[in-house]
This record gives C-alpha cells, sequence and structure tokens, in this order.
C-alpha cells in the first residue's frame, strides 16, 4: 500500500479535495468524508486509467514491467 497526501480546502458549501502527489486526481464534496471517499476513487481511476492506457500503447513492444518502490 502506498501512501498520498490528501488536500482538502473548504470553498462555500463545498469541499475541494486533491492529491498533492499527483496531478488531475481531484474532486469535491458537500461534506469532509464525502470529499474523502469521492478523492479515493478518483485516484483509483486515474491509477488504473493510466496502466491501461500504458499497456495499449505498449502493446506488441518489448517492454519490461516491474513493481518500483520508494522511500520519500
Amino acid at each position: 500500500m502506498t501512501t498520498f497526501t490528501a488536500v482538502f480546502e473548504r470553498i462555500g458549501e463545498w469541499w475541494i479535495a486533491r492529491v498533492e502527489e499527483i496531478p488531475g486526481v481531484n474532486t469535491q464534496g458537500r461534506t469532509l468524508d464525502e470529499a474523502r471517499e469521492n478523492l479515493k476513487e478518483a485516484l483509483q481511476q486515474v491509477i488504473e486509467t493510466n496502466r491501461e492506457l500504458a499497456r495499449r500503447e505498449s502493446g506488441g513492444k518489448d517492454v519490461i514491467r516491474e513493481k518500483l518502490s520508494i522511500a520519500v
């Protein structure tokens, strides 16, 4: 399991949420809990979509895929 930083900002009646480390992963919710759940879902969808797009782009090519872990 990897840990990311979630950033929440209250704007009017909405909570705006984003993942600090991954541009484009953002969402909103009427409550903080709703924004949290929406952000988890958005992050999962972005990662799954990026994986699928990368696999399609490399289809038929000689590539190596391996796990990469880093400590930050």
